[in-house]
């Protein structure tokens, strides 16, 4: 795509939870982008209204609501932005009520075979049947890939050796995790796993982690899938993930360099500093054995 391709054709922005949503809206418009954008309801956050040229609430299960509301537009490349809490939308007490799915989306779960419900297989099925309609999925990335964090110490606080022992273990295990399309995210100590995320986040693996290492210090390692799709699911930390990892008293977050989003990099690493986190971002080849 050339600038002035960007430029004269909307972007859809199908927002979900977090700040990168709101990142993504606000760097779009520094682009001159005009951007259309339908945010998930219970997790996209109103102030997105303001920070793009068309906005519209959508259900998680409303796929021909988002479909109709980007097609008014000519909308014809869309970006996935920020996290749905998927037990939310599977696991729901009367879901087929709660959420008030459409036709479209009714004929897409029961009628559509998937081999699965993992978190790749249903993305991908949700890309597939926008493409029916002529919209494709694009990458945040392609549009604002200054996001990706570089690699080494990022922090004051470099890891012990200790510590970086339990990063090349851990790193090792979440990259297995993220091959089974489990979870990105492990914590570890002294070599011994705590917690490992799966369909809860990486917040909440942290709290856990917390809760069985009840003498802190621990490491949090948190990589891509091989072979990531980055239209979707990549790896994204903030200054959310340094306070809830201070609170559980967890030491070393460790993670992928040119993989991983970092939100608010400046003021997280200033945050860490004075809580005395470390923070490292690393790749593969950085690991011994790997």
């Amino acid at each position: 795509m050339t600038s002035t391709t960007l430029i004269e054709e909307p972007i859809g922005l199908l927002a979900g939870y977090g700040q990168f949503p709101v990142v993504f809206a606000q760097s779009a418009r520094k682009l001159g982008l005009h951007v259309v954008c339908v945010g998930i309801t219970e997790e996209a956050g109103p102030e997105l209204i303001e920070l793009v040229d068309h906005f519209y609430w959508s259900g998680p299960a409303q796929l021909g609501k988002m479909i109709n509301r980007f097609k008014k537009h000519g909308v014809k490349n869309v970006v996935m932005a920020g996290k749905i809490h998927k037990a939310n939308l599977l696991h729901k007490p009367w879901k087929i009520f709660n959420l008030a799915p459409d036709l479209r989306t009714l004929i897409f779960w029961y009628l559509r075979k998937r081999t699965d419900n993992k978190d790749d297989t249903l993305l991908l099925s949700i890309i597939k049947e926008f493409a029916k309609d002529g919209i494709n999925f694009a990458s945040a990335l392609d549009y604002i890939p200054e996001i990706l964090v570089q690699s080494g110490t990022l922090t004051r606080r470099g890891p012990t050796n200790s510590e970086m022992q339990d990063i090349y273990f851990g790193w090792k295990l979440a990259r297995e995790m993220g091959r089974l399309d489990v979870g990105q995210s492990v914590a570890v100590k002294d070599r011994a796993v705590l917690a490992i995320e799966a369909i809860e986040g990486t917040d909440k693996n942290i709290i856990r982690a917390g809760e069985y290492c009840k003498s802190g210090g621990f490491v949090v390692v948190k990589v891509a899938k091989p072979n990531q799709d980055r239209r979707f699911d990549v790896p994204t930390i903030g200054i959310d993930t340094i306070q809830t990892l201070h609170k559980a008293r967890g030491k070393v977050l460790a993670i992928e360099a040119g993989q991983t989003i970092f939100l608010s990099e400046k003021d997280a690493v200033n945050l860490a500093n004075h809580l005395g986190i470390t923070i490292i971002a690393l790749s593969d080849k950085d690991i011994p054995s790997l």
